[in-house]
């Protein structure tokens, strides 16, 4: 099969197709025939770098977002049968290979994909709306009514955010540029913050912030919390993080990485099936031109989530 790999850490131009032996499922796995593969800034930050956080080197593919067909299942596997639909996020963060014409993982890194969603649309949700969700949802249980800070609200994770917080029942305030607020109130947002001009800071008697930028956004968006709100960081190594002013604020400060998460994939495809979320696609490219996926995602200008096209 064809894949995408790299030999070095480096700039988007190291990643380059190779030929790869197809792998098999073992017990409990499901052989899926990829038909997109969502783009995620963990992806170019692990080939920059040229290792995965588990301790993984080159040459190795990257890629976590997956949406394609079940090919084949190992032994035990009742979930699924060769034809379904699935998609998912499967193995993260140890290397899934979903820049590849087929993947393997555990039958219950995926669920089945809502008909009302192609392939493209389905591999930009997993690895960022499992990330809202588990922020939003299992971390801070939002409830109706409360009102939740979404920074950086246009992007990959951001938009999801939005709307899986308005279809929890809550007010959302986001933070993004002027030029994107339109977009964003067709999302759902209640109230934008334009970034570049206004100082978000503020804010007073938020519940929840979705913290997705870090530095000095962390111990301002901290002060914008009502007396036992809660922070969640999606930057879960930041060496910088305020703990100590969270307790002497009176609020709750956490940092979360995401997990491979059998209901939390079920709700969302659940969400999606009932029109209440769906991805925004800013670019799809060929699986053969996944330096240039990487190349516009760097430019953290990208409304939405890069797809990779691996079966047109």
């Amino acid at each position: 099969m064809l894949a995408v790999s790299q030999d070095v850490g480096g700039p988007p131009d190291v990643l380059k197709i190779i030929e790869v032996d197809r792998p098999v499922p073992t017990v409990g796995e499901v052989l899926v025939r990829v038909h997109a593969a969502g783009v995620n800034p963990t992806d170019w930050k692990t080939r920059a770098r040229g290792q995965f956080a588990t301790g993984v080197v080159p040459p190795f593919v990257l890629g976590f977002d997956v949406s394609g067909v079940v090919e084949a299942v190992g032994p035990g596997v009742t979930l699924f049968s060769p034809g379904d639909e699935v998609f998912g996020m499967p193995r993260f963060p140890h290397p899934a290979g979903a820049y590849a014409e087929f993947v393997t993982a555990p039958a219950r890194h995926f669920v089945r994909k809502p008909a009302n969603l192609d392939h493209t649309a389905a591999a930009a949700l997993p690895l960022a709306a499992l990330t809202a969700w588990q922020a939003l949802v299992d971390t801070a249980d939002i409830q109706p009514g409360q009102r939740v800070l979404v920074h950086a609200a246009a992007g990959g994770v951001g938009h999801l955010a939005v709307q899986i917080a308005k279809a929890r029942g809550a007010r959302v305030i986001g933070t993004a540029s002027a030029a994107k607020h339109d977009l964003l109130r067709r999302l759902g947002a209640d109230e934008l913050i334009d970034y570049t001009a206004e100082d978000f800071g503020v804010l007073r008697d938020v519940d929840v912030v979705l913290d997705t930028i870090g530095g000095d956004y962390t111990p301002r968006s901290l002060r914008t919390l009502r007396k036992g709100g809660i922070l969640i960081s999606l930057l879960p190594v930041a060496p910088d993080f305020p703990a100590d002013l969270a307790e002497e604020l009176g609020v709750r400060a956490t940092r979360m990485l995401v997990e491979p998460d059998h209901a939390g994939m079920k709700a969302i495809a659940d969400l999606v099936a009932r029109g209440r979320l769906r991805a925004l696609i800013d670019t799809t490219v060929p699986l053969a031109e996944a330096a240039q996926a990487h190349k516009r995602g760097e430019t953290n200008s990208a409304t939405g989530k890069v797809v990779l096209s691996v079966i047109a």
